[in-house]
C-alpha cells in the first residue's frame, strides 16, 4: 500500500507505473492508496486484510483505495466471440454482477468503479495482459474527523462491533447504476 496522487493514477499505463514511487511530491494530505491484493486461496485472508487495515486507513484519513486487477475470463470470452471488444467484456454483466469472475470478486469487496482498462498492464496470459484499474471507497471514511480524534483502541472496538453486526445481517448485492456507483 502506498499513498498516491490522483494525477499519478490517471496517468498510469501499467502496474509498474501505479506501484512506482510518486513522480512528483507526495500529496500533503493523502486520501488515496494504491496496492492492495485481496485474492487468496482462503477467502478469510481478504477479511483479515480488511479487519487489520480498516482502522489504520480511517485514522490516517484515507478515503479511496485503487487496485489493478487481471480479467482472467477475457481470453476465453474473445475466443467464444471474436467480435467482442475488451471494454465491452469488462463492463458486461450477468444479472447485476460483473461478467468476469475476478471483477465480480472485487465488486463484492467494494471495488465498484472501473477507472481504466489498460493494455499491457501486467503479464497475465488469461487476461491477454490487460488489467483493470478499480477504485473502492474506505467504508465510513466520511466520518474522518471523528476517527482522527477517537483513540485507536476505541476505533478498533467500534469497527469490530460494526463488522459483527454486518455479519449477522444478510446482504444483497448492490445494483450498479453507473460507472461511479
Amino acid at each position: 500500500m502506498k499513498p498516491v496522487d490522483l494525477k499519478d493514477i490517471r496517468n498510469a499505463s501499467s502496474w509498474a507505473d501505479c506501484s512506482a514511487p510518486s513522480r512528483g511530491s507526495a500529496p500533503a494530505a493523502p486520501s488515496r492508496l494504491f496496492g492492495i491484493s485481496l485474492t487468496s486461496v482462503d477467502p478469510r485472508a481478504a477479511a483479515s486484510v480488511f479487519e487489520f487495515f480498516w482502522p489504520y486507513a480511517l485514522k490516517q484519513g484515507y478515503r479511496e483505495i485503487y487496485l489493478g486487477s487481471p480479467i482472467p475470463g477475457l481470453k476465453r470470452a474473445l475466443a467464444d466471440d471474436p467480435t467482442l471488444g475488451v471494454e465491452d467484456y469488462v463492463y458486461s454483466r450477468r444479472e447485476q454482477w460483473p461478467r468476469d469472475a475476478q471483477l465480480r470478486y472485487y465488486y463484492q469487496k467494494g471495488f465498484r468503479e472501473i477507472v481504466a482498462v489498460l493494455p499491457n498492464y501486467f503479464p497475465h496470459p488469461q487476461s491477454l495482459d490487460y488489467g483493470v484499474l478499480l477504485r473502492g471507497k474506505v467504508p465510513l471514511s466520511r466520518l474522518g474527523l471523528l476517527w482522527k480524534v477517537m483513540p485507536f483502541g476505541l476505533l478498533q472496538w467500534v469497527l469490530g462491533w460494526i463488522a459483527g453486526i454486518d455479519k449477522k445481517v444478510p446482504s444483497r448485492p448492490a445494483v450498479r447504476g453507473g460507472a461511479g456507483t
